[in-house]
């Protein structure tokens, strides 16, 4: 008797996706979007460590559906015949079938399974569409099965880090001084222009901004902030202005 499914294939099409995952319910971007196919469940992507020996199938959605990427799929089953869709450069394909009624006059192709309408030269909406074709008509999926050792995720598939800082509200070592968009005066010359200079440093220094490797930035106020009672006091011991003499 022939394979009527393997127990990846089977889970594959069982397992929820998009889902929040029950061991990391407290961290972020916790959503099950990866399956491993030697465990045959759906994880999240704090839980790659623990599998980074397995082979591992990234997920992703498309019109409210879960896709897989045809060039990794492809490692697995043969997809020949089945309708691919592109979404960021990348050719991907339906898990599930996505039934619809025959309302398109016209079509020349219909899904196999669902009776979806398809462009040439395609049968199959789905995987899962294709893989009940098989099993009616051959009684058996080893033909199409392929043997596939190892699959990784893209390199663009980013596990987060959970680092305890949130980059938003902590000052970090490698922070950018940036200049207000007032200009600091610099006077130079008499001691009256140090004291211009002096007091225009204070005072701007309040109007610094420090940019993030974020991107973010955030307002510092200066720890020695002047006061207006400073600054008036600091000008009173300018010189004072000289009194010309009476006309005679």
């Amino acid at each position: 008797m022939g394979i009527q499914k393997p127990a990846w294939l089977e889970a594959l099409y069982t397992q929820k996706f998009f889902v929040g995952c029950c061991f990391h319910e407290t961290a972020r971007k916790n959503e099950k979007n990866v399956y491993c196919l030697d465990c045959c469940i759906s994880i999240c992507p704090h839980c790659i460590p623990s599998h980074r020996f397995h082979r591992l199938l990234q997920v992703r959605r498309y019109v409210y559906h879960d896709v897989v990427r045809l060039e990794d799929l492809q490692k697995l089953i043969d997809c020949s015949n089945v309708q691919a869709y592109t979404i960021n450069s990348a050719k991907v394909v339906f898990i599930k079938k996505r039934p619809q009624n025959r309302q398109f006059k016209g079509a020349v192709n219909y899904c196999t399974s669902c009776d979806r309408s398809l462009q040439e030269p395609f049968f199959h909406c789905s995987l899962g569409c294709k893989v009940d074709f098989l099993l009616k008509h051959y009684k058996d999926l080893s033909p199409f099965l392929r043997k596939c050792n190892t699959l990784t995720l893209s390199p663009d598939f980013l596990i987060p880090q959970d680092n305890g800082d949130d980059e938003t509200t902590h000052e970090t070592s490698h922070s950018t001084i940036v200049d207000s968009d007032e200009p600091m005066s610099w006077s130079s010359g008499s001691s009256s222009g140090s004291e211009t200079m002096s007091m225009s440093m204070a005072y701007n220094s309040d109007q610094i901004v420090r940019k993030k490797r974020s991107g973010v930035y955030l307002w510092r106020p200066s720890a020695n902030k002047v006061s207006d009672e400073d600054i008036a006091s600091n000008m009173s011991r300018r010189k004072g202005i000289p009194h010309r003499s009476p006309l005679c």
